[in-house]
C-alpha cells in the first residue's frame, strides 16, 4: 500500500517509517497516497484528516487529544474511512478490556496513566478510552516524566482486595502491529470514523 505517514520525525514515526516499509508499504506523499497514517500534533490532525479526505485518502490516526467528531460528517461525505486509536498496542486493548469486565463485579476503581514528559495530553486518550469502557466517572490520575514511554495501571479495590491491571509501554515499536493492522482493515471500515483497536480485533 502507497503510504503518506505524517510525523515521520516523531518518536512514535521515526519507528513506524521503516516498520511499514519493511511491512512491504511504500512511503510517498499526499497526493499518491492510499492511506494517510498521522502521528503529529493535536492541533494539527483535524486539518490532516481533512487534507487527505479532500484528495480522496482514508486515514489512521494515533495522535491523541483531538475530537474525532470533527471529522466525522467530512468522512461520510467523502465516503471515506477514519480510524482512529488511542492507543495501538496490542497489549493496552486488552487491558482495556480487562479493566471493563473487571469493573462489572469491582466497581470502585482509579486509573493512573503516566507518560514521558513530551506527551502534550492528559489525561491521555488511553484512560479516557478506558474510562469509558468502565462506565465513566472513574477518577484519572495523569503522570509526566522523563523516563517514561506509556504506562497505565487501573486499580480495583474491593472488600479485604485490590485488584490492579497493568500495562507497560518499553518501546515504540509495541505500536507497530496495531497500525499494521489497521491499515490492513482499512478498506473494509464503513465511510466515517471507527474508533479503538478493539473493533478490529475479534
Amino acid at each position: 500500500m502507497r503510504v503518506a505517514l505524517l510525523g515521520a520525525g516523531g518518536k512514535v514515526g521515526s519507528v513506524l517509517a521503516p516498520a511499514l516499509e519493511a511491512a512491504g508499504h511504500h512511503l510517498v506523499e499526499l497526493e499518491q497516497a492510499q492511506a494517510l497514517v498521522d502521528f503529529t500534533r493535536p492541533d494539527a490532525v483535524v486539518a490532516n484528516v481533512l487534507r487527505a479526505l479532500r484528495a480522496g485518502v482514508p486515514c489512521v490516526v494515533g495522535t491523541t487529544g483531538w475530537d474525532p467528531a470533527e471529522v466525522e460528517a467530512q468522512a461520510r461525505e467523502a465516503g471515506l474511512a477514519v480510524f482512529h486509536a488511542p492507543n495501538f498496542a496490542l497489549g493496552a486493548v486488552l487491558m482495556m478490556r480487562f479493566a471493563a469486565e473487571a469493573s462489572k463485579h469491582l466497581p470502585d476503581a482509579e486509573i493512573v496513566e503516566l507518560h514521558a514528559d513530551t506527551k502534550l495530553d492528559a489525561p491521555s486518550g488511553t484512560a479516557k478510552a478506558t474510562a469509558e469502557l468502565m462506565g465513566g466517572g472513574v477518577p484519572i490520575h495523569s503522570v509526566r516524566l522523563p523516563g517514561l514511554v506509556a504506562h497505565q495501571e487501573v486499580v480495583f479495590g474491593g472488600r479485604g482486595e485490590t485488584l490492579t491491571i497493568r500495562h507497560d509501554t518499553s518501546s515504540r515499536e509495541a505500536f507497530v502491529p496495531g497500525v499494521l493492522l489497521a491499515l490492513e482493515q482499512l478498506p473494509t471500515l464503513p465511510p466515517g470514523v471507527t474508533v479503538g483497536l478493539d473493533s478490529l480485533l475479534g
